[in-house]
This record gives C-alpha cells, structure tokens and sequence, in this order.
C-alpha cells in the first residue's frame, strides 16, 4: 500500500510539473493565410491562389473568401482566386474572410507582374520555449522537402528527459491538441535533429508544440515565422 501511495504521489507531482503556473485557454483569433504567394507572375500567365482557414478554437473550417487585386490593370482576380497577369506593374494581393458580428480576418502580399514567374522562396523559423517547468528550449527552421516539410531543430535545442513520453505536433491553436498534426514522441533531447513530415505544407500550422501525452498537457511551443 505505501508503494502504491508513493507512486501515486510521484505521478501526482510529476502531473502538477507539466502544467506549471500557466493557466489554459483555448480561443484563438480566427485567421486566414494564403497558401500559395508568388514573388513574380509572368505577363499573359494565370496562376490559382489557395487559402487556409481557422476558426477560434484553431480548427480548419470552409468560409467563403474575397479576393482583391489592389491594382486591376496590373493583375485580374476572380472570386476562386484565380489570377491572370495583365501588365507590368506591382500590385496587393488580398485574401478577405467575413466574421459574423466580428471585425473580418484577411492575409495579403505584394506581387510582381514582370516577364519571368518566380515562386517565392518557401522558409519559415521560430524558437522553442517552455510554457511548464521542464527545460525545453532551442530554434528551428522549415522548408518545403518532398511532398512535405523539413523541419530542422538547431544545435541549441535541449529537452527535459525525465518525463514519461514528450511528443511533438504541429498546430494552430497553442492551448490543445485536438486537431493538431502529431509527428512522433521525442527521441532526441539534445542537439541538432530533423524531422520529415509528409502531406503537410509549409503554411499550414502555426505552431510547433510539445505535449507531455500521458497527461495530455503542454510542456512547451515554438511560434513558426
């Protein structure tokens, strides 16, 4: 019976650990992101622009976009986001999604409408911080790698060892889990790794977050820029 009453004790500490002092909150502000950008469209060429979604909790939801082109002789835009080039020029480029009773979300990028298209460099980066009491710490980059992403955890990345099972995910909402994209649980707690994550797109997720999965609770995130 002791044994059993320290076990529990252990788990009950090593519970109250991975929560820490943050207190949980799931809202998020509902967001639009274009996808796809360019840097530069040629001349006469038509090119389809494609849009990401979600809503308060962080979820992917379909919401009916309007789409501008801050300069329609420059470049033509339907309400798909189906572009076509017109003429030499730059112009805004602008993905608008309506909230009922809420000001709107929209994403938007400057477009080059020139004799050669050049797709625009896909790389994103963040830093990985603590939200708990466990040591979690370090920086990252992603490109796009295949039919997905390559996400690159730098020399200074270093994680906690002493929880049960510690795994990693991509999300948009840093408060939960429940629609996020889990990778696999952490294998390396120091140093330089990478991880290939197929099917996924380099603007899908907002966020890398490390969940202590037993417990269900956050130990850590890194906001992906």
């Amino acid at each position: 019976m002791k044994q059993l009453l320290s076990i529990s004790f252990g788990l009950s500490l090593l519970l109250i650990g991975c929560i820490g002092d943050d207190l949980i909150f799931d809202e998020v502000d509902e967001a639009v992101r274009i996808l796809n950008p360019l840097d530069t469209l040629a001349v006469g060429e038509m090119y389809q622009f494609e849009t990401l979604f979600t809503n308060n909790v962080g979820k992917e939801e379909e919401r009916p976009v309007v789409w501008t082109s801050s300069d329609a002789a420059v470049l033509g835009i339907d309400e798909n986001g189906l572009c076509t080039a017109l003429a030499k020029g730059t112009c805004t480029v602008t993905a608008t999604v309506e909230i009922p009773g809420e000001p709107s979300v929209s994403d938007s990028f400057d477009l080059v409408v020139d004799e050669e298209t050049v797709v625009a460099e896909n790389k994103k980066s963040g830093t990985i911080k603590s939200t708990s009491s466990y040591a979690l710490q370090g920086t990252f980059e992603i490109t796009e790698s295949g039919d997905g992403i390559l996400i690159s955890i730098n020399d200074d990345y270093q994680a906690t060892t002493i929880l049960p099972a510690l795994y990693v995910y991509l999300g948009n909402n840093p408060s939960s889990i429940g629609d996020a994209f889990e990778i696999q649980a952490v294998e390396v707690f120091q140093g330089a790794h990478t991880y290939q994550v197929d099917g996924v797109g380099i603007n899908d997720y907002q966020y890398i977050l490390y969940w202590c999965k037993p417990f269900g609770v956050k130990v850590g995130e890194g906001l992906i820029e």
